[in-house]
């Protein structure tokens, strides 16, 4: 949902892949006006030329940048504990009812959390580490192996009662859990930028 004065909401348009590679290349803040439109300088030939051909201007609307924004980081670090889904033998996916929360232990490990999207390094891994996976609860990434290793901190807060995970690629997204409940979430109150500099800071 968008909203320009917080009291009037609306449905923002669905992201398309174009959409997405179109505003990876923008830079800089956002100018808080959905109107505002930026013009794609860093745009290779080919798609210029394709673009031309199919009469679109090389320009894209901040309306369109936000909507791909929040795509991006819902891909990246879009994240559920361990067992909050599980994978059925057919291959959908449903909520876990008797997903009762991550035991402390569990809860302080990387290991324990997951990419809630379409899994990308599952695919890479050999048979012998698939063997030690449960099909039904390890069926998407984890943030373990996210690269650049080190992109993630883990945090205890409340009297050891919460864990707290904070990305340090997109900075301002924060993902609770308290171990032994059902109670997990994530928040986003950022810039819209991704931290392109963390390689250098680890």
């Amino acid at each position: 949902l968008g909203s320009l004065n917080c009291v009037e909401w609306s449905l923002l348009p669905p992201a398309t892949e174009e959409m997405v590679a179109r505003a990876e290349q923008l830079k800089g803040r956002f100018h808080g006006d959905p109107s505002f439109e930026y013009e794609c300088t860093e745009i290779n030939a080919e798609d210029a030329e394709r673009l031309f051909e199919g009469g679109k201007e090389l320009m894209i609307k901040e309306e369109s940048r936000l909507v791909a924004t929040i795509e991006q980081i819902d891909r990246a670090v879009g994240i559920i504990p361990r067992g909050a889904f599980v994978k059925t033998p057919l291959g959908s996916v449903h909520e876990n009812r008797n997903f009762e929360g991550l035991s402390l232990t569990e809860a302080k490990k990387l290991s324990s959390y997951f990419h809630f999207t379409e899994p990308v390094n599952l695919k890479d891994k050999t048979l012998l580490e698939k063997a030690d996976l449960d099909p039904s609860t390890d069926f998407l990434d984890s943030l373990e192996h996210d690269i650049p290793p080190g992109s993630w901190t883990v945090q205890l807060e409340k009297g050891d009662t919460v864990v707290v995970l904070r990305s340090l690629l997109w900075l301002g997204l924060t993902f609770y859990h308290v171990p032994m409940t059902k109670q997990y979430g994530y928040v986003y109150f950022g810039t819209g930028e991704k931290n392109l500099d963390l390689p250098f800071m680890l």
